[in-house]
C-alpha cells in the first residue's frame, strides 16, 4: 500500500515536498544523501507527517524543511559540515539510544548533528519521531477545551 505524505502548498505554487526534494538534489553531496535518508526515516516512522518549509530569509531563501504532525516534530537542515535534525520538544523526549548530541543545554529543543561518514540509527530515530508525535498529540488534546456535561 502506498503512503501519501501531505505537503502544505507554498506561496510560489510548488509544494513543500517538491521544494525539499529540490533542496536535497541541489546539495549534491553526502549532505543531500543524509538529509534524504533522514526524510525517509521520518516518513516511515509517521506516515501522516506533513512536510512544510519555514523560516525563509535572504541568507536562506530555500528555508528549512520541517516535518509536522499535531505540531512541529522536527526540522532538518544542511550546513557545511553537518546535517542537523532538531526536535522542537526534544528536551521532553526519552533518548535511550543517545542520538541527541547538540543543543543539549536548552529547555526545549534537542538536536542530532550528523557528520560525513556517520551512520544513522534508523530504528532509534524512528522511535524519537514517534515519541515526538505522541507528545504533540497528547499536548494538543490536553490543551483543547473540554465540554461540560449537562
Amino acid at each position: 500500500m502506498a503512503t501519501t505524505h501531505h505537503a502544505e502548498a507554498q506561496p510560489d505554487g510548488e509544494s513543500a515536498s517538491q521544494q525539499i526534494s529540490r533542496r536535497i538534489a541541489g546539495l549534491g553531496d553526502w549532505r543531500g544523501e543524509t538529509l534524504a535518508r533522514v526524510r525517509a526515516v521520518i516518513r516511515e516512522a509517521t506516515p501522516e507527517v506533513v512536510e512544510t518549509v519555514k523560516w525563509r530569509k535572504p541568507s536562506n531563501p530555500d528555508g528549512v524543511p520541517v516535518w509536522e504532525c499535531a505540531g512541529i516534530v522536527c526540522t532538518g537542515d544542511a550546513f557545511r559540515d553537518k546535517v542537523k535534525v532538531t526536535f522542537a520538544k526534544g528536551a521532553q523526549l526519552e533518548d535511550p539510544a543517545r542520538l541527541f548530541n547538540a543543543s543539549l543545554e536548552g529547555n526545549a529543543m534537542r538536536a542530532i548533528d550528523i557528520r560525513e561518514g556517520d551512520d544513522i540509527d534508523a530504528p532509534a530515530l524512528q522511535a524519537l519521531v514517534r515519541a515526538a508525535v505522541a507528545l504533540n498529540v497528547s499536548g494538543r488534546q490536553a490543551a483543547s477545551p473540554r465540554r461540560a456535561r449537562r
